[in-house]
């Protein structure tokens, strides 16, 4: 491959011809080599668009002339549109303030400039990536600043939306089977009776808190680092330059952004993605118990609880025939599995905030934004593929109902608990139902037992 040399104050570095960055991020690429992973585009669709804002607000602060800043804007814009995605180059696993992909945004942005203003790509001049398109910043405040960004557009245009969707479909079924009789059962073991809606309110619920929750992380997630640059004392950046910029991010995504009450925790720790870390794992919990006891419900078809029909999506066994598996919820068991692992990186990175500066803040990007896009697709795939689909079957809820010795808690009140026990277990020796036990022994006439035996 063709290349050119570029010099940066560690000496000569060569460039791919064809590239947009310059180098310091081939010196970083080269230096970090390639693990696979990268920052998703997400996050860096969202630094093009706080450099694109920062770049008018230089302007409006007379830092930077029009002549500079509309190239940069329209570059930046560029990048946002996805035009540029190939050239974010640099390894997830980089310097820990994610100065590196701070680099190849201002470098990327820079070349696109000037060769908008000359004809020519790369270079210094007229456009420089330090002095214009990064002026006013740090990597320090910008990076934990984008993925604050990154991770509320996120969770606003995707899981939120997905979580509704699952919530209203959970509570359509409740609806649906709210007078569909069938045993309850705790430890396995056969409890007493409830209606199939009640269990399937209770997923609703479970999804409806988990929205309240997700909702109220965002609140933390809306302080931005800006404005602090490299330590947190705002060194060598106007005193409105953060308000505008975030005037301008308000104004293009309607996020309600607003600057860090204090700089120093901003940069120093990154406790609000901790916490909407959390979140997300409780949202992961929440869903590993509405899959799994999707599962249960429709284990079967003949010698399981068969008491809801899942949708049959495919085959679910190379060997056996007719076999069709729970294929929805063991795939969202997995995401949840990979969000709760996620979780323990991101706390684990959040510990490594030291004096002015969390040095993991890339590894804490990473997980986090996966953790929203997992989740988002998890419940858009449960709703989509499963939930909506559920059907119950009313015969087995009704036969199971039927069958459970737990009714004998219905005789207690009439009998006391001894003598209901008794009549548990010789209904259980029998092979018989409580209510046929019951009047078997002529415990009370049947138009009594009837009356307090469901079903």
């Amino acid at each position: 491959m063709e290349t050119r040399e570029e010099k940066d104050a560690m000496g000569a570095v060569r460039v791919p011809a064809d590239a947009y960055f310059g180098a310091s991020t081939q010196r970083a690429r080269d230096n970090f080599e390639d693990s696979g992973l990268k920052l998703p585009k997400d996050f860096i669709h969202a630094l093009a668009l706080i450099k694109k804002c920062a770049a008018r607000a230089n302007q409006d602060l007379e830092l930077l002339s029009g002549d500079l800043a509309e190239p940069i804007a329209d570059a930046a814009q560029e990048v946002i549109d996805g035009r540029f995605d190939d050239q974010f180059v640099v390894d997830l696993f980089q310097t820990g303030s994610g100065t590196s992909t701070n680099m190849n945004m201002n470098e990327v942005l820079a070349a696109r400039a000037n060769e908008i203003i000359t004809g020519t790509r790369g270079g210094k001049s007229p456009v420089h990536p330090n002095d214009h398109v990064n002026l006013g910043q740090s990597s320090n405040d910008v990076i934990p600043t984008t993925m604050h960004l990154a991770a509320l557009l996120g969770a606003q245009k995707r899981l939120l939306p997905a979580l509704r969707s699952l919530q209203t479909a959970l509570t359509d079924k409740a609806t649906e089977f709210q007078s569909i009789r069938k045993i309850g059962r705790t430890h396995l073991q056969d409890a007493v009776p409830i209606f199939l809606g009640q269990e399937f309110g209770g997923y609703a619920r479970q999804v409806d808190l988990g929205l309240e929750r997700v909702t109220h992380a965002l609140g933390s997630l809306r302080e931005l680092a800006l404005g602090g640059t490299a330590v947190g004392n705002g060194l060598n950046t106007h005193p409105d330059f953060a308000q505008q910029v975030i005037d301008r991010l308000n104004k293009i995504t309607g996020s309600e952004v607003r600057e860090a009450a204090d700089h120093f925790e901003a940069q120093g720790a990154q406790d609000a993605a901790v916490e909407m870390s959390g979140v997300l794992k409780t949202v992961a919990v929440s869903l590993t118990k509405i899959a799994n006891d999707l599962r249960w419900l429709g284990s079967g078809p003949r010698c399981g609880l068969g008491e809801i029909k899942l949708p049959a999506l495919q085959p679910g066994s190379s060997i056996m025939p007719g076999k069709v598996n729970p294929v929805i919820p063991e795939a969202v068991l997995q995401i949840a599995a990979q969000v709760i692992g996620n979780d323990t990186t991101i706390a684990v990175a959040g510990q490594a905030g030291v004096l002015e500066l969390n040095v993991m803040l890339p590894v804490i990007t990473y997980n986090l934004l996966q953790s929203i896009d997992l989740l988002a697709h998890a419940a858009d795939l449960l709703t989509r593929k499963c939930v909506t689909g559920i059907e119950a079957d009313r015969a087995q809820c009704a036969a199971g109902l039927e069958k459970s010795l737990a009714l004998a808690t219905y005789l207690v009140p009439h009998l006391g608990y001894d003598k209901a026990a008794a009549l548990a277990y010789k209904a259980y020796k029998s092979g018989k139902s409580i209510r046929e036990a019951a009047l078997t022994e002529k415990l009370m006439p049947a138009e009594t037992l009837a009356k307090l035996l469901p079903g």
